[in-house]
């Protein structure tokens, strides 16, 4: 097996040849002194006289080939570009090679260099990590856990990336996933899974609670497959009352009953060559679904008051916040169309299962109010402060990234200066039914959860609420929080930081 050894040429190798003492010969020299690699691979970002003197002194050092490599570089600090030189540089040599034991140093070069080498050593290419220095010499790097490209930032992930696309078959990315903004593995999966089905036209049935971003997902696979050019029609199907829900769906002729007073096309026409979204389509009453069902399996529809039918040339892609399953076994939605829209099933997760999201949804929605509200008069833009934010993170968000919208949005309406404190965060949520308990109980750890705080959030709300009941009372609020007396009570309240005149 070959032992291939990597290295970026530093300023200190180059003072190698100067100073020439095993010491003081350079990270290059002490690791090719302290183990005969087959192979001395140095990648040259210096000026190319300097590096090939140094190459010509290395040679008389090492036991095995040493071979340069231009990778120049705009900047010594551009991770991009010094990960796309070093990836190409492991690449080519590589290449058609079945055995070869891999060895990245760490020490020449900037710490940029050294952070992308751990970077492919932990994900693409698989090596051992090194470093050295005068006083220690050459010693194996430790670096106790895997980073994952999971976390990588877009830019040093793209040629991996790539390299996964390829290797699973999937089209190339679209603009409109882009759209989705997530971190974590199991919205990973969702896209994943959305990508896989885009370029077909097969029915699509998306499941998940009311304010996860259903029509998001819809949208872009709908922009990611060959319907692309053709209209995205999105239908409420709770919306529509069911005496009427022939006549949205499919059209009517003019005529063809009371306030018939023109022709309608209908959804399904207006859809012709598109996509036809049907949003909580476990709505749907049961003749509905009887009609909805003829027109998925025949791929025609017939308008009210025509006697001829018409070609329905649509991708339905359907979603509901209802287990379709559990409605089916009770009899509530057919079975023969839920397998008719359930070809691929994508479950979309609730928010509060989206570790690592909730962070960066909140930078985004927050950045997009002060954008949006820029030409507003007397507008500043709003930021948070670090308790506020803390409060948001630790909510469990029973209405998804709506709420989540709607609540930085109240938040920044309702604070005059330019922070949005705390108080304004607790103003601007609002209270829904069993939600307090899941508030509590029920949040995911992770990302901005201390559980210190979550008890001081606790404690704030019962002294103020048994404040709030006992008229100020100090001595009745430390009966209904079943504190021991008047003076624990001021020392709670003091603890927290309430005024005992609220």
């Amino acid at each position: 097996m070959s032992d291939l050894l990597f290295a970026w040429v530093g300023m200190a190798d180059l003072k190698g040849p100067l100073e020439d003492s095993e010491a003081g010969s350079g990270p290059i020299a002490q690791a090719v002194l302290w183990r005969d690699f087959d192979e001395v691979h140095l990648l040259g970002n210096l000026p190319e006289e300097s590096t090939a003197v140094y190459a010509a002194w290395l040679r008389g050092k090492a036991r095995g080939k040493v071979i340069v490599h231009e990778a120049l570089l705009s900047g010594p600090t551009r991770f991009g570009e010094i990960y796309e030189r070093a990836s190409a540089v492991v690449a080519g040599v590589i290449e058609g090679r079945r055995d070869g034991r891999l060895t990245f140093h760490l020490s020449p070069g900037t710490p940029a260099m050294a952070a992308v080498w751990i970077i492919l050593g932990k994900t693409r290419f698989p090596a051992e990590l090194i470093e050295s220095s005068r006083d220690h010499g050459v010693r194996v790097a430790d670096v106790p856990f895997d980073i994952s490209a999971d976390f990588l930032p877009d830019l040093l992930r793209a040629p991996d990336r790539e390299v996964e696309r390829l290797a699973a078959g999937l089209p190339p990315e679209s603009p409109a996933f882009a759209d989705i903004l997530h971190r974590s593995k199991v919205m990973d999966e969702v896209i994943l899974l959305a990508r896989r089905v885009a370029p077909r036209t097969v029915p699509v049935l998306i499941e998940g609670e009311s304010g996860t971003g259903k029509e998001l997902l819809a949208r872009a696979i709908h922009e990611a497959g060959p319907r692309r050019d053709g209209p995205f029609v999105a239908v409420n199907c709770g919306a529509i009352p069911e005496n009427l829900i022939e006549s949205e769906l499919f059209g009517h002729k003019k005529g063809a009953f009371t306030g018939a007073g023109a022709d309608r096309a209908g959804h399904f026409r207006a859809a012709d060559g598109g996509t036809l979204f049907l949003d909580e389509a476990g709505e749907l009453p049961p003749p509905a679904q009887v009609k909805l069902l003829r027109v998925l399996q025949e791929g025609e529809i017939v308008p009210v008051g025509e006697s001829r039918p018409v070609r329905a040339d649509v991708r339905i892609i359907a979603a509901t916040n209802r287990n379709l399953l559990a409605r089916v076994a009770s009899g509530d939605f057919r079975s023969d169309l839920f397998y008719r829209l359930a070809v691929a099933v994508i479950p979309l997760p609730p928010l509060r299962e989206r570790p690592g999201d909730v962070g960066l949804l909140i930078d985004r929605l927050l950045e997009k109010i002060n954008r949006e509200s820029a030409g507003e008069p007397g507008h500043e833009d709003k930021k948070l402060t670090a308790s506020a934010r803390n409060l948001l993170l630790h909510h469990s968000w029973p209405g998804n990234v709506r709420e989540l919208t709607n609540t930085l949005l109240r938040a920044a309406i309702w604070t005059a200066g330019p922070r949005i404190g705390a108080e304004d965060v607790r103003r601007a949520l609002l209270d829904s039914p069993g939600a307090r308990a899941e508030t509590v109980l029920d949040r995911p750890m992770g990302e901005g959860f201390n559980l210190s705080d979550l008890l001081a959030d606790v404690a704030r709300h019962y002294l103020r609420r048994a404040l709030d009941e006992a008229g100020g009372n100090k001595t009745r609020a430390a009966e209904l929080t079943g504190l021991p007396s008047y003076q624990t009570l001021t020392n709670w309240l003091r603890k927290y930081g309430i005024d005992s005149g609220i």
